[in-house]
């Protein structure tokens, strides 16, 4: 007889165990316990089935031979799913799991030699008046879909308030906006994607949401859902938002209930500690996907991740490990990316706020330019920004917004970032080049090379969030280096000083221009390259305090003026 397994959920990362271990062990008893109807789903695509990109929602379970339910793995596979069958108790003494037949209500018990809990993550609801009234959804599982669906379909719906502005309220608000909905976004914070994105490229990537019309309202609280059955507005703490549906999507929990029952360690992130080797404080039960913690590779923090690609990753190493291997997972760098109409948001490793937190000093640089050459057709706007670590000049973390071209910059980085490459390293990258694709130094060598720079102190620029702080200051005096064509149609607003001095008359012309040679100078252009070219020849004329502005107008998220603003 084989080893009897026992998997507690049938998503990404208990499915993945069972098909996994089933290759490596022809003999196993696999046994699943799915509290849902439905198992192997691919719950990251349920935005784009709102919106209309994905037609049927079968697409979700249909693999390439077929439905994948609890009979194809029974036949394809051997391994016994059941479905609506939810555990209820582990008793790690006697190696048993209890569990409920959830349309019968018989209990039975299953005995294990290993178990593994892949129990999930749940949305969090909002403990406030009105949040069950007909019309509010979380967004999570298949039935949530289903239920906005026919929401969408019968209830009248013109208005949808979204309360959170992370991954899946991004997605949720394109996907409303594309069957022609009134949607606004309500987020605490101050910026759309607060966990991926640092304020200046938050505040890029928000531009188009407005201009197409999304409403968003940062740095509110939601105080109240209102109606009598159904309903009909959000209640902030400065406002009311007129809506006949409302997704709430203010994050999810893991589902670790079970696993502290039954005595099994909780880590500091609320999720399922793990070793290494993805094994709870019992060496018999694994544990993996949303309930399980993950290790930064970088900063070392435990996190709480859920995401439906490490679930897979948890899985495959999960099933090696039990068919009797010492594979380590070596933790996570919390790469994420999503579309935002028609914009593109990534990163990869740490942002400021992670950085900060776990004592790392670093610095940054925001660097725009295309995705490919400028004159080939399709050419898509691209800002970078990159973090080292000041010292080691080790590369920490990246961040990419823009029209095209920002996943193949954030998977160059999260690759070298897993094998703990400088920016040098990354500067000198083998990037395969060809004009259709990028140009001859990629967006990502060129970051780095702008942020050796830095590191080396012959670049001292300013972060745009940073100058927005300053540009009013009478001391200071914005140098916009561009011819007086572009200066006339997009520019700074704002600023106390301003002086248009084209960096063809830069070197001849500053001394007339600027007698003080202690003047507080920030050079710009439209892309920073102007602008680096300036501060290196204002210091060259002894100009002591003089910085250049990183990104120039094209990285550039506040205000403009001029002919043709942004």
């Amino acid at each position: 007889m084989g080893k009897r397994i026992v998997i507690i959920g049938g998503v990404a990362a208990g499915m993945k165990t069972a098909s996994r271990l089933r290759r490596r062990d022809k003999d196993a008893e696999i046994t699943v316990l799915e509290r849902g109807s439905d198992v192997s789903y691919g719950a990251c695509g349920f935005p784009y089935y709102i919106g209309g990109d994905v037609k049927e929602f079968g697409c979700f379970t249909n693999g390439p031979q077929g439905i994948r339910d609890a009979a194809f793995f029974k036949e394809v596979k051997g391994v016994e799913v059941l479905v609506r069958h939810e555990a209820t108790a582990v008793n790690r003494s006697e190696h048993t799991v209890t569990y409920l037949n959830r349309d019968t209500g018989e209990t039975k018990v299953l005995p294990y030699d290993k178990l593994v809990l892949a129990t999930g993550s749940t949305p969090v609801k909002l403990p406030i008046p009105g949040a069950d009234l007909a019309g509010v959804h979380n967004f999570w599982f298949p039935w949530d879909v289903h239920a906005v669906k026919q929401d969408m379909m019968e209830g009248k719906v013109t208005d949808v308030v979204i309360v959170g502005a992370g991954l899946v309220g991004v997605e949720l608000a394109e996907a409303f906006h594309k069957k022609g909905l009134n949607v606004s976004i309500v987020e605490m914070q101050d910026r759309i994607l607060p966990q991926m994105l640092d304020k200046e490229l938050a505040d890029l990537i928000q531009k188009p949401v407005l201009q197409a019309g999304i409403n968003l309202y940062f740095n509110e609280k939601t105080i109240a859902i209102e109606g009598d059955t159904r309903v009909t507005a959000v209640k902030t703490d400065k406002r009311a938002i007129p809506a006949q549906m409302v997704i709430v999507a203010v994050g999810v929990r893991p589902n670790v209930e079970l696993a502290r029952e039954a005595g099994i360690d909780i880590g500091p992130s609320g999720s399922i500690a793990v070793n290494e080797y993805l094994q709870t404080s019992d060496p018999d039960i694994y544990a993996g996907g949303d309930c399980a913690e993950n290790t930064n590779i970088i900063s070392k923090a435990k996190l709480f991740t859920p995401m439906g690609s490490t679930a897979n990753k948890h899985g495959r190493v999960i099933a090696d490990n039990i068919a009797g291997d010492e594979i380590k997972y070596p933790g996570i760098l919390n790469t994420g990316i999503c579309q935002v109409l028609n914009w593109q948001a990534g990163s990869t490793g740490l942002n400021e706020t992670s950085a900060k937190k776990a004592g790392i000093e670093f610095e940054s640089v925001v660097v725009p330019g295309f995705d490919r050459l400028g004159y080939m057709p399709g050419a898509n706007r691209l800002i970078l920004k990159l973090l080292a670590e000041v010292g080691t000049h080790r590369v920490i973390g990246a961040q990419a917004v823009g029209t095209g071209g920002v996943d193949k910059r954030i998977d160059a980085i999260a690759t070298a970032m897993a094998f703990g490459a400088k920016v040098e390293e990354l500067s000198n990258i083998d990037y395969g080049y060809a004009p259709p694709f990028n140009g001859p130094i990629d967006n990502v060598s060129t970051a780095a090379n702008v942020l050796m720079n830095k590191l080396d102190g012959r670049l001292r620029s300013i972060n745009p969030k940073d100058f927005q702080k300053i540009k009013g200051d009478p001391a200071y005096t914005l140098v916009d280096v561009r011819t007086p064509g572009e200066y006339a149609a997009n520019r700074i607003a704002g600023c106390a000083n301003i002086v248009n001095l084209p960096l063809g008359n830069l070197r001849s012309e500053a001394e007339k221009v600027f007698t003080d040679k202690k003047a507080r100078l920030i050079c710009s252009c439209q892309i920073d390259l102007r602008g680096y070219e300036a501060e290196t020849i204002m210091r060259s004329l002894g100009y002591e305090n003089v910085q250049s502005l990183e990104g120039g107008m094209s990285g550039w998220p506040y205000e403009t003026e001029g002919t043709k603003p942004q």
